[in-house]
């Protein structure tokens, strides 16, 4: 049996590395086998499952349900179709449906349903919900289609734009009156991704922090500034796109030695591979699961406020 690496898939099926690295994670479509490196190696009928996902995507069914379609297909040979045009969805979630409608209103590339899809959503419950089960997952969606080559660069910043303002509202909406903790929340220096973010800003509003947004390429100068400034309990930095190791190790110490005893969090799909980096310079690695670290994060805040003097005894 042949065995092909993500390259060489990538120049056989047109789908670039990064889409197929991103159908594995959110949608386990395919599952390659693993070299003792940690190299994907992809069979024949990998490539030939990449086909179809492929075709479907093209054919204008969302990645999602592409996925779900050929994952509980007997294995065949025949391709799935795409359900015919203004049929009935098959998730009655509301949040998920609310997510095809944005998916589809970007498709076709409507600003003005866009709009309209969007401020429906801000009905459906809070704001960590919404960005969880309906945002986050459209902008990822949305990503992977522009990615598979199935909408133009246009359309992905239309909906990156109008679905950024509005988380960008949502947080301020959320942000806690009463907290007395606070969170800084950055990108890595070479991050642009920042729309997550104000996910993860969300998820710690619920928690009770306040959150201060600095965004995109924040250098870890910048941290120091804010640590020494405003001295946050909490430094929360996200990288989507893994830096080369040599690079890692660079930011991993600098941005370890900006927080300055702070105490400081790592997330997004890049941050797992730093693991190790990230926990040996006494920071905490949360990958893409925040709320499962949530404990782990409450005791080290709680452990670093008995250690610092408040704000108040400062002063």
């Amino acid at each position: 049996m042949s065995l092909y690496r993500i390259r060489t898939v990538s120049e056989l099926t047109g789908v670039s590395s990064a889409t197929l690295r991103a159908w594995e994670r959110r949608y386990g479509v395919p599952a390659p086998s693993r070299t003792p490196s940690a190299y994907r190696l992809y069979s024949e009928e990998d490539v030939a499952l990449i086909v179809k996902m492929r075709d479907l995507v093209k054919a204008g069914m969302a990645p999602a349900e592409s996925a779900r379609l050929l994952l509980s297909e007997p294995a065949t040979g025949a391709l799935p179709t795409a359900p015919p045009p203004g049929a009935a969805p098959p998730e009655t979630d509301p949040f998920v449906a609310a997510r095809d409608r944005i998916v589809e209103a970007t498709r076709r590339f409507d600003p003005d349903a866009l709009e309209e899809e969007v401020a429906k959503t801000l009905t459906l419950g809070p704001a960590v919900t919404i960005f969880e089960r309906t945002i986050g997952p459209a902008l990822r969606e949305i990503g992977d289609l522009w990615h598979a080559g199935a909408i133009t660069v246009a359309q992905e910043h239309l909906a990156s734009n109008v679905l950024g303002g509005t988380l960008i509202h949502l947080l301020r909406l959320a942000q806690p009156a009463d907290a007395t903790r606070r969170i800084a929340l950055a990108c890595f220096a070479d991050e642009d991704h920042v729309l997550g973010l104000y996910g993860v800003g969300l998820r710690f509003a619920s928690w009770g922090f306040r959150t201060l947004m600095l965004g995109a390429r924040t250098p870890p100068p910048a941290i120091t500034r804010v640590v020494d400034s405003l001295a946050p309990d909490l430094i929360g930095l996200s990288v989507t796109i893994p830096p080369p190791a040599s690079r890692a190790r660079e930011l991993v110490d600098a941005y370890a030695d900006a927080c300055r005893g702070a105490a400081w969090v790592i997330g997004g799909d890049g941050s797992e591979g730093m693991r190790a980096l990230i926990e040996e310079r006494g920071g905490i690695c949360v990958g893409r699961d925040l709320a499962a670290a949530r404990q782990t994060i409450e005791r080290v805040v709680a452990a670093q406020k008995r250690r610092r003097p408040s704000r108040a005894s400062k002063d």
